[in-house]
C-alpha cells in the first residue's frame, strides 16, 4: 500500500535541494553522470521521511551520511522505507569525497543486482 507523505515534508525537501552539503552535491554529480538511466531524484518524500536520493525506477534509495547518522532510529527509518520496496544503501561523507569510485562501483552493483540481466527471448511452444 502507497502511503502520502504528511503535509509539509514536500516543501521542506524542496528546501534541502536549495542548500545541499558538499557530500551531497558530489553524489548528486556521480548519480546523473554514471546513472542517468536510473532517473534518480534529489531530496525525495518516502512516507515521513526525506531521502536524499532514490530512483523510483530501480527501487533504491542512496544516502549521504555525516556524523548525525547512525544508531537505531536510522535503522528504525531504513526498515520503513525498505517496507516500501525500496532498497537503502548508505556512505559516509568522507566516502563520497575521497572515494568516489567505490562509492560508484557500490550503487552499480546494488542496479544490477535489482535489475537481472533479461531472460531470453521465447523460443516457441515445444516441439
Amino acid at each position: 500500500m502507497k502511503h502520502r507523505s504528511p503535509i509539509g515534508v514536500t516543501p521542506r525537501a524542496r528546501a534541502l535541494r536549495s542548500r545541499p552539503t558538499d557530500a551531497e552535491a558530489a553524489l548528486w554529480r556521480l548519480l546523473r553522470e554514471n546513472f542517468p538511466e536510473a532517473r534518480f531524484r534529489r531530496q525525495v518524500p518516502i512516507r515521513a521521511f526525506i531521502v536524499d536520493f532514490a530512483s523510483h525506477r530501480a527501487k533504491l534509495v542512496v544516502e549521504a551520511d555525516g556524523g548525525q547518522h547512525g544508531g537505531p532510529a536510522d535503522e528504525a527509518r531504513t526498515g520503513l522505507i525498505e517496507a516500501e520496496g525500496y532498497r537503502v544503501l548508505r556512505f559516509w561523507n568522507h566516502d563520497i569525497l575521497g572515494n568516489p569510485d567505490g562509492v560508484a562501483t557500490a550503487i552499480a552493483e546494488a542496479l544490477h543486482d535489482r535489475h537481472p540481466s533479461p531472460t531470453p527471448p521465447h523460443q516457441g511452444e515445444g516441439k
